[in-house]
């Protein structure tokens, strides 16, 4: 989102590019020219390493990235797994690292859905109450969301009727679907796409009420346990990840370890796993619902509907992103945003290559999708421009603390000059008086409701308060100060002025 699973993750890259007929034609005269394909595939795939493995490290020298883990697929092999960097704690990261997915879960979920409309047990198109009676809502029209309405984001659920982030956490996806009772609906179901969270948290209930099983160890018997991915699990909340899951934030370009800010997110964003289970996620994904030993976890049909877009959903299908790399070559994808890391996850039809990335700095970094954008250029045999640190974040950053130290003899100096101001006001109508005051309550008052100017920012997105100072931790330590040292301004005059009117009276 930016919050857990923001839609901004799911789309780098425009959708729909398409080769001219004379490029085409061009491509198609050089390609009778060329050795055969299956030759260059060869050549590549025994340079791809290599090649990932240096453009990683290029990104991580140019960015102070601490650690990253990346998986690579053709087919139904693992071409290259690798640990790049530590965790918080100093460990090394590894292939076997489990780290947060983030929004790449809603794959998960997704699937978890399918294999029970594959058994029959789940209609798709059937509205959600058949199968989750406690599903309930304060707008009437919550009666006709669908199940595919969930995993296609277009049930009319929305941030703006139902603060997720910003309301009570929930413990359980009981909780959470129950907290959803005095909500209300965006939009009519079907009627217009658009990314909340809880849209998968009501899915993955479902999965546990049909089941009879938690949604935990759903996954183990019927998607982990399957395909081998022995590093994977689900959690409930923020707080239940392992601690090589945890993160950093970034201040003045550099990696500051901090936990996760509380938030409930199983089904929507709960799932940790490895670069290598992720590489056996992909195989599955790109081998039609079969693992690389051949397992079957799902349908080719049900697979292939996951990965076509709905209609009135934009460019987004059952739990993935459809859309093209700057190639032009299809691509099918999600990405995942943590406060603390980022994961990305892409298929590549055309050429049969997977990419899965995460990396322990928080959507305001962004890195996994820029090693991902990365990565798929090497395999598409593509220029990308160096990476680097954008110098005007830093300098913000530096500008910001650079006020926020400022402030502090500021608001000492307001404090110490409070008599002479109040001497000043002892004959002065009250009402001028609190005029005079009022400013110093603009700090304050904005720095209590910094998450609901955010939010509006970024278009109606529900934000914790304690999230934004993981987004824009600089910025939100001087409006504290700020806040702090008006405070100290105001109570220092207004008592100063009772102390003088009272002296005035005597």
């Amino acid at each position: 989102m930016p919050f857990r699973g923001d839609p901004r993750a799911c789309a780098r890259w425009p959708a729909g590019t398409r080769l001219s007929g004379a490029v085409l034609a061009a491509a198609f005269l050089l390609a009778a020219a060329a050795p055969p394909a299956h030759a260059r595939t060869g050549e590549r795939q025994a340079d791809l390493p290599a090649a990932v493995d240096a453009a990683v490290a290029e990104y991580r020298a140019a960015t102070g990235l601490p650690g990253a883990a990346v998986a690579v697929t053709h087919g139904t092999e693992a071409v290259h797994l690798a640990g790049y960097g530590s965790t918080p704690s100093g460990a090394a990261v590894t292939e076997r690292t489990p780290m947060a997915v983030a929004s790449v879960s809603k794959s998960f979920t997704a699937l978890a859905v399918l294999q029970l409309v594959d058994e029959g047990r789940v209609d798709l198109d059937a509205p959600v109450r058949d199968h989750l009676p406690e599903f309930e809502m304060a707008d009437p029209r919550a009666a006709d969301i669908t199940v595919r309405q969930l995993l296609d984001q277009t049930s009319g659920m929305s941030d703006t009727t139902f603060g997720a982030f910003s309301r009570p956490q929930p413990a359980s996806l009981r909780e959470a679907v129950a907290g959803m009772r005095s909500a209300g609906l965006a939009a009519a179901p079907g009627e217009r796409w658009e990314y909340h969270n809880p849209n998968f948290q009501v899915a993955a209930r479902l999965v546990e009420v049909v089941s009879g099983a938690s949604f935990s160890d759903y996954l183990d018997a019927h998607v982990f346990d399957p395909l081998g991915m022995a590093d994977s699990s689900t959690n409930d909340t923020d707080q239940d990840l392992p601690p090589s899951a945890y993160g950093h934030v970034t201040l003045l370009g550099r990696p500051v370890a901090a936990p996760e800010p509380p938030a409930f997110g199983n089904g929507s964003g709960g799932v940790v796993s490895s670069a290598r289970d992720m590489a056996a996620w992909l195989i599955a994904q790109h081998g039609g619902g079969r693992g690389a030993d051949g397992t079957r976890i799902l349908s080719a049909d049900a697979v292939r509907e996951s990965h076509t877009p709905s209609p009135g959903a934009d460019s987004y299908g059952l739990g993935w992103q459809v859309g093209a790399t700057p190639s032009g070559a299809a691509l099918v994808h999600h990405g995942g945003d943590l406060f603390t890391s980022t994961a990305y996850q892409a298929l590549l039809p055309e050429s049969g290559h997977g990419v899965a990335v995460m990396a322990n700095t928080g959507m305001a970094a962004g890195d996994a999708s820029a090693i991902a954008e990365a990565v798929i250029a090497v395999i598409e045999g593509r220029e990308t421009p160096p990476p680097g640190q954008s110098p005007l974040v830093v300098g913000a950053d530096a500008v910001l603390l650079g006020l926020a130290v400022a402030a502090v003899p500021l608001a000492g100096l307001g404090v110490r000059r409070s008599v002479r101001w109040g001497a000043r006001r002892v004959d002065a109508p009250s009402h001028g008086t609190v005029l005079r005051l009022l400013p110093l309550a603009v700090p304050v008052v904005l720095f209590a409701g910094i998450h609901r100017v955010v939010g509006f920012l970024y278009r109606g997105r529900d934000v914790a308060w304690i999230q934004v100072a993981y987004l824009y931790p600089a910025f939100l330590l001087l409006l504290g100060l700020a806040a702090l040292g008006c405070t100290a301004v105001a109570v220092a005059r207004a008592a100063a002025l009772v102390r003088a009117r009272r002296a005035a009276a005597r």
